[in-house]
């Protein structure tokens, strides 16, 4: 029982510490205010977890096949 608790507990620090890296580092990057610049920031964490994802059943995927020749 500990460990779901443990790893929403790991969670919410992590996002914690991104708030507070976001609300006082955000300041020092300079980023321009622009259409693309926020359409980036909000599809970046889309893309990359698609990309991992599509990584992990890739090698998923070739995984289950080396036990088939095995």
């Amino acid at each position: 029982m500990a460990s779901p608790i443990s790893f929403i507990l790991k969670v919410l620090l992590l996002s914690t510490v991104i708030s507070i890296l976001i609300k006082y580092g955000g300041g020092s990057l300079n980023l321009p205010a622009t259409s693309g610049t926020a359409i980036g920031l909000v599809l970046l964490p889309t893309i990359v977890m698609a990309i991992a994802l599509s990584w992990r059943a890739y090698n998923d995927s070739r995984r289950s096949g080396q036990d088939r020749l095995i």
